[in-house]
């Protein structure tokens, strides 16, 4: 119970950064770095009338709507909560804390500062298994019909957006919308691999017994063990492979300096850990 509240506390973090970002940063700018409140900000050029939060909201229904038609239901209720979550809040701050004009007259560092803010909070949103949906529903619909990898999928509708700002705001807002797009997509790779920052350790060792033991019974993780045969002087060998996180891998290594200092290690981060103890197949 304790895991899902704070799982919905922090969906509703990763949204509200996104939704302080389209609010303080992108609108004042007519910044449209993609997604849904990317195409909100140009519709919003077009028809002033509506407050930036309503078209989001819009066009999500819009967009859910041609999901489900197109794609069935395939959209877990955290995605769809979490979506319309970050239309609600930009629409609360637009009511409550109205923007009059632009914090800053420096367009760049606004832009690099908010998409930091963004990309972190759609990095904590990913992490619990949802996203703030928008052209994610594009993407998929490219995908069943015309086998486009659903992150060129993402890619192509964000570039899309930024691409009609040039029209809509000029071509210098359009080229910074450019750069906003490949800004957040670098941000929230590196925020997701901060949340999953395990390793790869690969050891061969002469105390193999003791580096297993100690895996095992201290860390109280798992192990693979492999056997090898060395080049030089055909020794056979035993080689260790565990997946740690940062705080058991530095245990690990003040462990190995005391009991063997000759160890063969090598450690490789990983990008993702799909299985047992990790992160769920489906």
């Amino acid at each position: 119970m304790l895991k899902k509240i704070w799982s919905f506390l922090m969906m509703n973090i990763g949204a509200l950064c996104v939704a302080v970002n389209v609010h303080f940063f992108l609108s004042p700018n007519d910044l449209a770095t993609g997604g849904v409140s990317g195409l909100s900000i140009v519709l919003n050029k077009v028809i002033p009338d509506l407050s930036l939060g309503m078209i989001m909201i819009c066009l999500n229904i819009v967009l859910f709507i041609v999901g489900f038609i197109f794609l069935g239901f395939q959209f877990g209720a955290k995605t769809i909560y979490a979506s319309f979550a970050l239309s609600f809040m930009v629409w609360g701050l637009e009511t409550y804390v109205p923007m009059q004009e632009a914090l800053s007259n420096d367009l760049l560092i606004q832009l690099i500062i908010g998409q930091i803010i963004a990309a972190s909070g759609m990095a904590i949103v990913f992490h619990q298994g949802a996203s703030t949906g928008g052209t994610d529903i594009i993407a998929m619909i490219l995908n069943k019909y015309f086998s486009i990898e659903v992150g060129k999928g993402v890619l192509f509708s964000d570039i899309a957006i930024a691409a009609s700002s040039i029209f809509i705001f000029g071509p210098t807002v359009g080229m910074y919308a450019f750069f906003g797009v490949i800004l957040n997509g670098l941000v929230i790779d590196y925020a997701l691999q901060q949340f999953d920052n395990n390793k790869e350790i690969v050891i061969i060792s002469r105390e193999s017994d003791l580096v297993r033991n100690f895996i095992v019974q201290q860390l109280g993780r798992g192990a693979t063990i492999h056997y090898a045969k060395g080049a030089f002087n055909q020794e056979d060998k035993e080689v260790i492979t565990t997946i740690l996180n940062r705080k058991d891998y530095t245990r690990l290594k003040k462990f190995m300096s005391s009991v063997d200092e000759r160890a063969f290690i090598t450690v490789h981060s990983m990008n993702e850990i799909l299985g047992e103890n990790f992160k769920r197949l489906a």
